[in-house]
Formats: structure tokens, C-alpha cells, sequence
């Protein structure tokens, strides 16, 4: 099985992965996406380690400010926080998979959809 995952990887290897791990809070998403990007990294490919929302960047900030209570936000505005957070990042996102560097993700859409999902949105 090892064997079959690691010729698969060889074979696309001009291009990087887009790997995206999803899952409740604590569920183990960090555990995992380290492993793989261990894994990954130990046959040689370029490969790193994403996490959204990406608190780094100017509306990062204004997300974890929501997260830890700082701020008062409506749902709709945190809904498009949420995504201009990871507008921020296509650029570089597109740049990193198109030069072979694999992006293991932890959290993207889908965290954003379930959330907007769970408040109504």
C-alpha cells in the first residue's frame, strides 16, 4: 500500500498536492498534518504546512480578534472574513502548487461552509 501511495506522489510530482484536512475542533487535524507533511517531506518533495483562518495576515487578525472574544462581529461579516482570509492567500497558494510545493491544509472551505451552516447563514 505504502509502495502504490509513494509512486503516486512520483508521478504528479511536477506539481504540488493540495491536501486538505477538515474535522471538529480536537479532532486530530494538526496530529495528522504534521505526520503527513513528515511523510511527504522524507520522500523528498517540497512540502508545508497551511492553517486557516491565517491569523498572520491583516484580516487574520481581525478573525482571531472575533475568536477570542475581543470584538463583536454579525455572522455575515464573520462568514466573509472567513473568506477574504483565504483570498489572501490564493496568489501564493497558486504559486507554491504550480512550482511543485505540496500545501497540506489544516481547515479551508469546508470549515467555512459548515460554519456559516451552523449559524443559518
Amino acid at each position: 500500500e505504502t509502495e502504490r501511495a509513494e509512486k503516486k506522489v512520483k508521478l504528479s510530482s511536477s506539481r504540488g498536492a493540495l491536501i486538505v484536512l477538515e474535522g471538529l475542533d480536537r479532532s486530530g487535524k494538526t496530529s495528522q498534518s504534521t505526520k503527513l507533511l513528515s511523510y511527504i517531506e522524507g520522500l523528498g518533495y517540497p512540502a508545508e504546512l497551511w492553517r486557516f483562518p491565517d491569523r498572520n495576515t491583516s484580516v487574520g487578525q481581525m478573525i482571531s480578534s472575533y475568536l477570542s472574544n475581543q470584538t463583536q462581529l454579525d455572522d455575515q461579516t464573520i462568514h466573509l472574513l472567513y473568506s477574504a482570509n483565504r483570498w489572501e492567500k490564493r496568489l501564493l497558494m497558486e504559486d507554491k502548487l504550480k512550482t511543485g510545493t505540496t500545501l497540506i491544509v489544516d481547515r479551508y472551505s469546508y470549515s467555512g461552509v459548515a460554519f456559516s451552516s451552523a449559524k443559518g447563514l
